[in-house]
């Protein structure tokens, strides 16, 4: 899911999305309007799910789209593999599988509740 706001109501840390991709807010840095133009802000950015840097460049009153990114709990069932860990959402009771990072894997153990974000039908272990 996503919403549309104006670029000049963006702050750094929120999130922004690039490229059909969700981002979080890096740096945003404005210039004045010019003697033909408008304000233009530059927004660098880092990707949710991918960790690739995008930056974009626009005037301040265009619209831009905003993920809504939704913070969920789950359980953790089994482990598949090296890599990937089978969780059940503690909402609806789902079963998923998804992949763990690698700094992740010794802090898991099965039967531990652990977050993760859900957001534009993508998943991520999200361990704060």
């Amino acid at each position: 899911m996503k919403e549309q706001t104006e670029v000049k109501a963006l702050k750094e840390g929120r999130y922004v999305v690039i490229d059909g991709e969700p981002c979080t807010i890096v740096s945003i840095a404005t210039s004045k309007p010019g003697k033909h133009g408008s304000a233009k802000a530059r927004i660098d950015t880092i990707g949710v799910f991918d960790g690739q840097k995008r930056s974009i460049v626009q005037p301040v009153s265009a619209k831009i789209y905003v993920p809504i990114l939704k913070r969920k709990t789950a359980q953790v069932l089994s482990f598949s593999g090296k890599n990937v860990v089978q969780l059940m959402s503690m909402d609806d009771y789902s079963t998923f599988e998804l992949a763990i990072p690698s700094e992740l894997r010794a802090k898991l153990k099965e039967g531990q509740t652990l977050t993760y974000i859900e957001c534009m039908g993508k998943k991520k272990i999200d361990m704060r």
